[in-house]
């Protein structure tokens, strides 16, 4: 526990990769420090801090690590090196992720000098369980391939509407990819966890939305694949992120983990609506981010049909009533006692209840929570533009989409389960960020979540005329992430590999 300490002070400031600048003489120090080493005393107090999360660096010298210590033994070889920031004001120890090193398929490293990197946020090296996880943003991806660089600008909001609704949104998956029966799914490199994925899909929210972190008063993260049984996830995105006002190593933001299998995020959008509609919470912006490294027993175990549709990734969503891109118009939630899926405690891998995972579960709570809804509304499955449901595998939401009169035009858009696998708690909300990257300004989308135990939350969401304003801010969407051509496919002894994480 005497390492506790340590990874907090290291975390607080290697996970925002923090830096300083001398007013006096220009001087940049990627640490912080009260005074600078060449001006002495009299630089007391002239210390800016420079953030460097958001920034692009250059990759200036690179090698191999082929013999690692034990903390990186799982990477097996790894390539590191110095980036540069600032045109070479700040230079920074480096390791270059999300590269595989097997089987002779090794690069010259002197072909990656000069090349730009982003930094990612990823698990430093490898723990024992009792152990804090390290985190660090000092792992670097190229800045041409699958993740490129994205500017962070604060906009100042123009437009207050009635109902809140979605201001802005992210989704992070891995370059990573199994291909079976026809199904691919995403898989996360060794040092990338649930984690890592509320932290980039937030971080890529903030860029869509333009906002201002420091007006985020609220985060929620719904996930069943916490790597932790007793730490939440919502504090480390908290303080990466810099949510809500900060105060010293504080942040001023109320953050909390959520949990109810797969609708785990979706069930805080009606939450995140309330908080900000309430004049006096005090409380402008929430974010609501779903994100689960899908768990399933490997082939062949008790449970391990599951692993042919279990995927990786996450969605953030920025709820506010500024400068919506879509409408947050009703919502109804139905609940059951239902274990159709589970995981006891202490237990690696969850069970299912086999056929019953169909009914009385996931059919019969979409079908009560969306037809509800339309009720509700006066709405018919001609009005609404575009459907979004729970993607568990290929075959369901086709089957309750049809049941519930859509036509292929409504819901086939949606439908991302083919591509990343079924990411649990970011399935149904990548499903919706996959539309709003496709619809139009006043369009309808119905999104029917579920989640095991058993529940679904229907709303109905109505876009905006700043939905286009606000598309061409992303680099990186949905249909990027799934047709990249640097995405890498893996076999299933490396997929199970990397599952397993560091």
């Amino acid at each position: 526990m005497s390492s506790t300490p340590i990874e907090r002070r290291v975390s607080y400031l290697g996970d925002r990769l923090k830096a300083c600048r001398c007013r006096s003489c220009g001087k940049e120090y990627f640490e912080v420090r009260d005074y600078c080493s060449d001006c002495g005393r009299k630089s007391f107090g002239q210390m800016d801090s420079i953030d460097l999360f958001y920034d692009k660096g250059k990759l200036e010298l690179c090698t191999y690590i082929n013999e690692p210590t034990n903390k990186f033994s799982k990477l097996s070889s790894y390539l590191y090196g110095i980036v540069s920031f600032h045109n070479g004001k700040i230079r920074v120890p480096a390791r270059i992720t999300d590269h595989l090193h097997c089987n002779g398929s090794e690069v010259d490293p002197s072909s990656l000098e000069g090349r730009e990197v982003i930094p990612r946020f990823r698990r430093r090296y490898s723990v024992g369980k009792a152990d804090v996880i390290p985190t660090i943003s000092l792992a670097f991806t190229l800045a041409d391939e699958y993740y490129p660089h994205q500017e962070y600008t604060v906009i100042q909001p123009t437009k207050e509407y009635e109902l809140p609704g979605i201001v802005g949104y992210g989704v992070y998956t891995s370059r990573f990819r199994i291909k079976s029966s026809g199904l691919e799914r995403a898989v996360p490199f060794l040092d990338e966890d649930s984690v890592t994925a509320a932290v980039e899909s937030g971080k890529l929210a903030l860029i869509h939305s333009g906002l201002d972190s420091s007006l985020v008063g609220k985060v929620y993260v719904g996930s069943e694949s916490n790597p932790y049984a007793v730490k939440p996830i919502a504090s480390k995105v908290a303080q990466v992120l810099e949510l809500g006002e900060k105060d010293g190593d504080m942040q001023g933001v109320d953050a909390i983990d959520t949990e109810f299998a797969c609708k785990a995020g979706t069930s805080m959008f009606k939450d995140a609506s309330a908080l900000v509609s309430y004049p006096n919470s005090g409380i402008k912006n929430a974010m609501v981010i779903g994100a689960d490294n899908s768990q399933a027993a490997p082939k062949g175990c008790p449970g391990g049909e599951l692993d042919a549709f279990v995927g990786y990734g996450g969605a953030a969503f920025i709820i506010g009533k500024q400068d919506v891109i879509a409408e947050i118009e009703g919502w109804y939630s139905c609940t059951s006692d239902t274990p159709d899926f589970w995981r006891r405690d202490g237990e690696p891998y969850p069970m299912h209840g086999g056929r019953f995972t169909g009914d009385p579960a996931y059919f019969k709570h979409i079908r009560k929570s969306a037809c509800k809804l339309m009720e509700r509304l006066n709405l018919k499955a001609t009005d609404i533009n575009y459907f979004v449901p729970h993607q568990p595998n290929p075959t369901f939401p086709v089957r309750i989409a049809k049941e519930l009169g859509f036509k292929d035009e409504q819901y086939m858009p949606s439908l991302m389960i083919n591509k990343f696998g079924n990411t649990y708690s970011g399935c149904s909300l990548i499903g919706l960020a996959a539309i709003l990257d496709v619809a139009k300004p006043d369009e309808r989308i119905l999104v029917a979540s579920y989640g095991s135990g058993a529940g679904s939350d229907a709303y109905l969401l109505r876009t905006t005329s700043q939905l286009i304003d606000k598309r061409a801010r992303q680099k990186i969407n949905v249909k990027f992430l799934a047709d990249n051509p640097f995405i890498e496919y893996l076999d299933y002894n490396t997929y199970r590999r990397l599952k397993a994480g560091m």
